[in-house]
């Protein structure tokens, strides 16, 4: 067995990546409280009405995005769970899927599409209102383009809770001929309530950690949160002082979420791969079935219409024009470089302190766990707390005293969507790594097989696909991040999301369309190669 010593390299991996998270976010935190300390009256000068405006648009737009997500999707998730033969549940099942691997921006691009001042509906909402359609920016688009994110996502997790039932009961309810009242009654809701405030905290995080969406459909100061102030302070404004004021505002905020949602047991890390078990023993009566069918249609045409609205906008862009274009070339190379580089190193570190975590376990034997084991094990969950905003923030602050803090872009890029990734990454690599040293690790310890030559002849062949998994999936988060890039971008570093960003704020919408069906599709591969190699270890 492992033991607990200095030379156990699995250990010290594990130690030099937490040390290179620390450096990450205690480099955030130490810009900040410099900044601070250097102009305290400016930091509490910030503390002024438009904050408090600003937290309460945050807080207000979360609550009902949260609302407006979770409602339905309990519905949804039922009739889901009631009619496991529905034509097109797979599909729908699979579609519900997708917003997860849409970047932000593109399923921003998606709603005006179909709800903008220029978009599909547009003139069908001119004549119902009997003027000019105004557009959709503002509150209105926020919640809108949260809903597409999260009303999915919530739905699946809902639907796990439900095949969470045990089939006895159902069973022991179609013997008794309980109705579909009953039934939601007595079985379903007891479930689906367990669940609830797990679920309803986790979409409030993700709302309430929202920039892409505030920054694109936000239309002004009124709509406005914590996040994109932070960016207009910085990028716009250049007031330190007010982007520290923010930041501990949105730290504070984050972690209060976050400690509501370990005390409910919320998974953070959410899932995109979901079990799905089909139904037995439910017999649904014709009105039952047809208001259910309705639900789904209308569920189903919500969430696929700014997907094919981004498709058709970006296929009347002249996507040849584009594709010639020198600045487009460079920036889907550096799109890709860089994230390619994040989801190595992504999955670097998540090897690293998954294999500590379980050498740290085996060591231990028994007992309560050891405070470095503890750190080892909860250290990815951390950096959840904090937004990758807030961390470009804290550099961003902190590096201009040093020099042209737009030159180091591309290392900011790749860090950060690193070790945002990693608790994704670490999901799909440590189930096959413990089971794999549950079975090898005595073998390996009885015949003196470790460091590389171990990792080389035991662990590869069982962590290929797994690990191939989480740089598919990093790669993918990365491909789409805005919040690093929009702080640190400049003419001489662009990404595909930056310059997609810089043609919307041009008004070069057929550009933008364009930049995002090509962003679209390079990230729906990626997730689409991340779920077929994942398939044995988040089983449908």
């Amino acid at each position: 067995m492992a033991r607990l010593t200095a030379t156990n390299p699995r250990i010290t991996a594990g130690i030099v990546s937490l040390a290179a998270i620390t450096i990450l976010i205690g480099g955030a935190f130490a810009g900040l409280a410099a900044e601070g300390v250097q102009d305290m009256s400016g930091a509490l000068a910030a503390f002024d009405s438009y904050l408090l405006r600003v937290v309460r648009f945050t807080l207000w737009q979360a609550l009902l995005s949260t609302t407006l997500s979770v409602v339905p999707a309990i519905f949804v998730a039922r009739a889901l769970s009631r009619h496991p033969s529905f034509p097109g549940r797979a599909l729908i099942l699979r579609l519900f899927a997708v917003p997860l691997a849409l970047p932000a921006i593109v399923a921003a691009l998606g709603v005006l599409a179909l709800y903008g001042r220029a978009g599909f509906f547009a003139d069908a909402f001119s004549a119902m209102a009997g003027q000019s359609w105004p557009g959709i920016y503002g509150l209105s688009g926020i919640l809108v383009a949260h809903v597409f994110f999260n009303l999915p996502l919530a739905a699946r997790l809902f639907l796990e809770a439900l095949d969470t039932v045990p089939a006895d009961q159902w069973r022991l309810a179609s013997q008794l001929g309980m109705g579909a009242r009953s039934a939601f009654r007595l079985i379903e809701w007891p479930a689906l309530r367990a669940s609830l405030p797990g679920i309803a905290g986790l979409v409030f995080m993700l709302c309430i950690t929202s920039f892409t969406i505030v920054l694109t459909l936000g239309g002004g100061p009124r709509a406005t949160t914590l996040e994109v102030a932070i960016y207009q302070s910085l990028r716009f404004d250049f007031d330190p002082a007010r982007a520290v004021a923010l930041t501990i505002l949105q730290i504070a905020l984050t972690m209060a979420v976050v400690a509501a949602l370990m005390r409910l047991g919320a998974n953070l890390a959410g899932d995109a791969n979901l079990s799905v078990a089909p139904r037995r023993f439910v017999s649904a009566s014709a009105a039952e079935t047809a208001l259910n069918a309705v639900l789904l249609i209308v569920a189903l045409l919500f969430v696929a219409g700014p997907m094919l609205a981004t498709v058709i906008a970006g296929l009347d862009a002249d996507l040849g024009r584009l594709a010639g274009e020198t600045a487009v070339q460079q920036a889907t190379a550096t799109s890709i470089v860089l994230a390619t580089l994040s989801a190595l190193l992504s999955a670097a570190l998540a090897l690293s302190l998954v294999m500590a975590r379980r050498a740290l376990a085996l060591s231990r034997r028994a007992g309560s766990k050891t405070l470095l084991e503890n750190v080892v094990d909860t250290g990815a969950g951390f950096v959840l707390v904090v937004p990758p905003i807030v961390i470009g923030a804290g550099w961003f602050v902190l590096l201009r005293h040093f020099g042209d803090v737009f030159a180091v872009a591309p290392i900011m890029v790749v860090t950060v969507n690193a070790v945002m990734a990693m608790p994704f990454a670490i999901r799909a690599i440590r189930p096959a790594h413990d089971a794999a040293s549950e079975r090898h690790e005595r073998l390996c310890a009885q015949l003196g097989i470790a460091g590389w030559n171990r990792l080389r002849l035991v662990d590869w062949p069982v962590l290929r696909r797994p690990l191939m998994t989480a740089l598919a999936f990093a790669m993918a988060l990365s491909l789409g991040d805005l919040g690093v890039i929009a702080l640190f971008g400049s003419d001489a570093v662009q990404t595909l999301p930056y310059l997609l960003l810089a043609r919307m704020g041009s008004y070069r919408t057929d550009d933008a369309a364009g930049l995002a069906l090509l962003l679209g599709l390079l990230c729906l591969a990626l997730m689409m190669l991340a779920d077929r190699l994942g398939k044995a270890f988040f089983p449908r």
